[in-house]
């Protein structure tokens, strides 16, 4: 039987539409939905667990994959088939989970996952930003409990004019790149890279995709008025003993609130706290604590939240002691590690970035293979973050999601100031040693201060800043340089990246429904605040780029020279160029350049005699004599014929000067005239006609001797006679 299908349809612009489109596939999850815009689809699904699982948080896995296949490609490697998830695909995951996470009911603990597929890839169009769309109607056509529908779209600017979800190509103009998710009413989640923009126009960008949200959203409405509206699925809810409640509360509250104003640091805040926990938890007998400890420890960290909110907002008054628009102390280093290219250290209160920048070739680019995306990364930078960095021991289970997402926030925010004409691939890693809050921002300092150090000409030194927001609806506290703890306890993470002239970076996160423009603009004018008193400490530390790198990091040299010569300079099977890297010490790569039919050669090494060797070999290999014109020249080899000569300035450029171009006299043997390691200059006449090989005289350079022509008439006359 034909499945009935149920559609609808959101209106881009003139020449584009969404399809939002379900009854056809995948018909057993709880929920499913393709979404289109051209050729481009994404399948989307949603399945729940009937059972809770015993944990206090929601098991929500969202999963985005591209199919190699909706591209018409295969995948690379030596197993053709789709492996674990490219960085891109874990950073759209990542968009997609903050945006739905916080719309769950808080004792949902049902395990949920959201699987995205990219099934057909259109060059036009970008998938990841239909990918929270295609996420969000889906659940809305399950059963699963979901407090309203959201979406996310991209923002560009262009000429001024801002566009939705637009192309590559269009991105490739536009001076920001925002993605926005948002529900009916509230914006929730924000990330991009900007070119130095102001804080007006990122403001002016996140409204203008808000409102194209907002249609996007009465589309998934209408779909699921014509599927038919439904029940949303009941689930065990979590009994809140109140009478316990208040005991915890009133013997916690008061206590917490004073710690809360004492200005503590990290450690003796948590050991206070636990103090408190503990006096808590002796107030029960060992029966009560078998049954109620979880439950006891659950309405003491609420207390906790709710006692540190109160101070704020009633006596102004921070964990630290800090005022609200108050940055931590900051030290900083450059130079620090010897043998890297580049380094820093980066200390903001009790958080510690230890930055590394590594200098190569287009050889150790980043390679980016997927459906949607082909080509490579010549910055790039990997952000780790231990265990140790926050007194933790746990195990080591590879790089996890919010290691990706942190360093590709902060290779975002400094991107925008690597030059052009850069010559280098310069990878930075950031290692974090201490974290007490925001250490991606940490993280953006500290890769300024390395890649000064190392020499990398960059445009402008970038700072980043994380602000916090506190609020109860009435009043509330815009927190800059925020603290772990106050990012747990407040109501947004709001990360901002920028230069004295504007913002390179965003990525904000708000947990609470209607924060106001007014409220965003004010955090962002507090930001920009801040990071300038960043970038004032990172400035009195080293205040620009080297002006060159350091002696024993690498040298590069980029060379064009015309694609005949490429062949002959490698050699037969990489022969000569191997030689030649092992003779000079260097690393010697070649990329054609497809426009100018050139060929681009990089010559990296620590020596510059040896990359000087290598420049001389390419000098002379790319020679190319000018008729008419002197050069200087030096016997190699002595023939019955000629002598073989090789041009100075050109070693390994060799020409035959024949036997009659010698001297003006007959010459009977070359060798009474000419020896090896001689030097003297020659004519270079071109190509004989005769002959078809280059002609070069010496000779003609050499004054006629007195007589010559009568002597040579002579000759003839008695040749003429015989």
């Amino acid at each position: 039987m034909k499945p009935e299908i149920k559609k609808s349809e959101i209106k881009l612009d003139s020449e584009r539409n969404i399809i939002l489109e379900t009854g056809k596939l995948a018909k057993q999850s709880d929920g499913s939905v393709v979404v289109k815009c051209g050729d481009c689809m994404l399948l989307a699904t949603v399945v729940s667990s009937k059972h809770a699982l015993d944990v206090d948080f929601l098991p929500l896995t969202v999963d985005y994959r591209e199919k190699f296949a909706s591209a018409g490609r295969f995948p690379g490697g030596f197993f053709k088939r789709e492996a674990r998830p490219s960085t891109e695909e874990i950073l759209t995951m990542r968009l997609v989970d903050r945006v739905l996470r916080p719309l769950f009911p808080k004792d949902y603990h049902h395990e949920t996952q959201i699987m995205i597929q990219l099934m057909s890839h259109d060059e036009n169009v970008m998938p990841d930003s239909l990918a929270g769309l295609a996420a969000s109607a889906a659940i809305q056509l399950s059963d699963i409990p979901f407090e309203e529908p959201i979406s996310e779209v991209r923002v560009a600017q262009i000429g001024g004019k801002f566009y939705i979800n637009p192309s590559k190509e269009q991105l490739e103009s536009s001076n920001l790149d925002i993605i926005i998710g948002a529900s009916n009413d509230s914006v929730t989640m924000v990330e991009g890279e900007f070119d130095e923009v102001s804080e007006e126009d990122m403001v002016d960008a996140i409204k203008f995709g808000h409102e194209a949200i907002k249609k996007q959203i009465n589309a998934q409405l209408e779909l699921v008025k014509k599927c038919g509206v439904l029940q949303k699925r009941e689930y065990e809810k979590e009994l809140v003993d109140k009478n316990l409640q208040k005991k915890v509360r009133d013997f916690v509250y008061d206590k917490c609130c004073a710690i809360a104003k004492k200005g503590l640091n990290k450690e003796q805040r948590s050991d206070s706290f636990s103090e408190i926990k503990d006096d808590l938890v002796n107030q029960f007998d060992a029966t009560e604590l078998d049954e109620k400890e979880d439950e006891i420890l659950k309405y003491f960290s609420a207390v906790k939240k709710e006692a540190v909110r109160e101070v704020v907002l009633s006596e102004g008054l921070r964990l630290d002691g800090r005022k609200f628009d108050e940055i931590r102390p900051i030290w900083c280093e450059v130079d620090y590690l010897p043998s890297t290219h580049g380094s820093s250290i980066f200390t903001r209160g009790e958080t510690q970035a230890l930055a590394t920048v590594t200098l190569g070739t287009t050889r150790e680019a980043n390679i980016i293979d997927l459906p949607t995306n082909q080509g490579e990364e010549s910055f790039y930078l990997h952000y780790n973050f231990p265990p140790f960095s926050t007194g933790e021991a746990r195990p080591l289970r590879g790089t996890s999601r919010r290691e990706v997402g942190h360093g590709n926030l902060a290779q975002r925010a400094l991107k925008k100031v690597i030059p052009n004409n850069c010559p280098y691939t310069v990878r930075i890693v950031s290692e974090i040693l201490e974290s007490n809050g925001s250490s991606s921002m940490a993280t953006v300092c500290a890769g300024s201060l390395a890649l000064m150090d190392a020499g990398i000409q960059i445009s402008d030194t970038v700072s980043g800043i994380a602000m916090g927001l506190i609020t109860d609806g009435k009043r509330f506290a815009v927190l800059s340089d925020i603290l772990g703890d106050e990012d747990h306890l407040g109501d947004m993470d709001f990360k901002v990246t920028g230069t004295s002239k504007g913002i390179t970076a965003c990525q904000m996160d708000i947990k609470i429904k209607g924060l106001s423009y007014e409220i965003l603009t004010k955090a962002l004018m507090q930001a920009r605040k801040g990071r300038l008193h960043i970038l004032k400490k990172i400035e009195e530390t080293i205040a620009k780029p080297n002006n060159n790198v350091k002696n024993h990091a690498p040298k590069i040299i980029v060379e064009r020279i015309p694609n005949e010569f490429i062949g002959p300079f490698i050699g037969t099977g990489g022969k000569a160029i191997q030689e030649l890297q092992k003779e000079t010490g260097t690393t010697i790569v070649i990329n054609e350049d497809p426009l100018t039919e050139e060929g681009i050669v990089e010559i990296l090494g620590v020596s510059q005699e040896g990359i000087d060797k290598v420049l001389v070999r390419i000098e002379a290999l790319t020679f190319k004599p000018k008729y008419g014109e002197t050069y200087e020249v030096q016997v190699i080899k002595v023939l019955d014929f000629g002598a073989v000569v090789e041009y100075t300035e050109a070693p390994g450029n060799e020409v035959l000067l024949h036997i009659s171009e010698i001297a003006w006299e007959r010459t009977e043997n070359v060798s009474d005239v000419l020896k090896i390691g001689d030097v003297f200059d020659v004519k270079y006449f071109g190509i004989d006609k005769k002959t078809r090989k280059e002609k070069v005289s010496r000779k003609v350079l050499i004054e006629k001797p007195k007589g010559y022509d009568d002597k040579r008439r002579n000759f003839r006359e008695k040749s003429e006679k015989k």
